[in-house]
């Protein structure tokens, strides 16, 4: 199994459980955790969604292989289920963060309300250096929660960001030690059952309504790009490099 779910206490857990490939993420783990999402939902026991990996690893972002042989086609592909059921989650969605989190394991974080690391975390959005362009809103989430120099770094240039940095960027709300930020993102899942459940989830509306919609359209134009980028050369230089273990040459494009 590599996406496991199960509800205690008010608090379905998504656990992304496939460490023997770093958590790395195939279309039918995208399908899964939309659909873990979306039960949810409708459960009306659940007060809050907690999302996240092992003591080691958080996600290295797709699954390579599964990525090229299943690429998305369209607002209906997996991924793109996944990032709506998120995106439009009404309920707080939690996440615990251990070890790395590459690609999409940064970039759904942004549409996480609550995020917790540990010192170790380790977070890139390698999008640029794959050929690729940005997804999931990140074009305008990290330079809205960052400023737009320090996502070029991020973005454009691919620097990686630490456990500091990412809460100076307001990624994450704190820092734990390692063993201790599962429990701790468990308790403050858990916080929300002593809550009213429809005032939680209005107010979440109304402070997330100003960008809705720019996010929502922002989406729909980075999977448009990143389609059409994931069928130029110069995407293919970039994972043929990487399957064959060496450096990529974009020099002789233009």
């Amino acid at each position: 199994m590599s996406i496991r779910t199960e509800t205690i206490n008010g608090v379905a857990r998504i656990e992304i459980a496939r460490p023997e490939k770093k958590n790395a993420i195939t279309a039918a783990m995208y399908q899964a955790m939309a659909d873990g999402i979306a039960a949810a939902h409708d459960d009306g026991s659940v007060r809050a969604i907690l999302i996240h990996g092992q003591k080691d690893i958080f996600t290295a972002g797709n699954d390579l292989e599964d990525f090229m042989n299943n690429p998305p086609a369209g607002m209906d592909a997996p991924v793109f289920r996944f990032m709506q059921a998120l995106g439009y989650s009404e309920k707080p969605v939690v996440a615990a963060v251990n070890g790395a989190a590459v690609g999409i394991g940064t970039t759904m974080l942004m549409h996480c309300d609550l995020v917790y690391c540990a010192d170790n975390a380790m977070f890139s959005m390698p999008f640029v250096s794959l050929g690729l362009c940005s997804e999931f809103a990140s074009s305008l989430l990290v330079a809205m929660n960052a400023g737009y120099h320090k996502a070029v770094e991020k973005l454009l240039l691919a620097d990686p960001i630490s456990a500091e940095e990412a809460s100076e960027m307001k990624i994450v709300n704190r820092i734990l030690p390692p063993s201790e930020v599962l429990d701790y993102a468990v308790r403050q899942a858990e916080r929300f059952n002593k809550l009213p459940p429809a005032s939680v989830r209005e107010t979440k509306r109304l402070m997330k309504a100003s960008w809705k919609s720019i996010t929502e359209k922002i989406i729909v134009d980075e999977a448009k790009s990143f389609g059409a980028m994931l069928l130029k050369p110069e995407a293919k230089e970039a994972f043929t490099a990487f399957y064959e273990r060496r450096t990529p040459d974009f020099s002789r494009f233009s």
